[in-house]
């Protein structure tokens, strides 16, 4: 019988927790709307502004930015011009057509006598120590016209070294290979 009487309290406080779930909330309690306001005709007054507007203040004076982009532009056109100068000199230097020319310069004994020994390409101080090689190599066109100067441990001088060739399959024709030297006298060399 207790048994019974357990259960049956368990089963009525389920009952009423279900019904506690089940209900809705209480209702919100009345409230009443603030009248409403009519006018009869437009503010005199403009509406008000939501922040307060900045006082107007002066410019920035106005800088000109193409003497610093013509100045840039110059500079960098200068350094790309050096730089193709000087890698064309250094292609220049490393020919097999300088090679050859030095070859037959230091082992001619005319340039011997009026330079002296260690015959070599003189250096310019703006290279670093290289030597300045003007003219042009054209071994496809057909065209070698090379200026440079050279010393010896007596005198210095300009050499001056043109080849041609006609037409395409012919060997190269030696126009010019001489040396005049800084004291006025030249000679004249022949490639081997």
């Amino acid at each position: 019988m207790q048994r019974v009487s357990k259960l049956s309290q368990s089963f009525s406080s389920r009952i009423a927790r279900r019904a506690l779930s089940n209900s809705l909330p209480p209702a919100p309690p009345p409230s009443t709307l603030p009248p409403a306001e009519l006018f009869d005709a437009p503010s005199n007054h403009p509406p008000k502004q939501y922040y307060a507007r900045p006082k107007p203040r002066d410019l920035p004076p106005y800088r000109r930015t193409w003497p610093t982009l013509a100045a840039l532009s110059l500079a960098g056109v200068s350094v790309w011009a050096t730089f193709l100068m000087y890698s064309a000199n250094q292609e220049r230097l490393a020919s097999s057509v300088m090679r050859n020319i030095m070859a037959t310069v230091k082992e001619d004994p005319q340039v011997r006598d009026l330079l002296g020994e260690a015959v070599r390409p003189e250096p310019a101080w703006y290279l670093s120590g290289d030597p300045w090689v003007a003219g042009t190599i054209r071994m496809h066109q057909g065209n070698i016209d090379l200026s440079f100067r050279v010393k010896g441990h007596k005198d210095a001088g300009t050499l001056y070294f043109t080849s041609i060739r006609r037409s395409k399959g012919e060997p190269f024709k030696n126009l010019r290979f001489k040396i005049i030297a800084d004291s006025g006298s030249e000679i004249h060399l022949k490639l081997p």
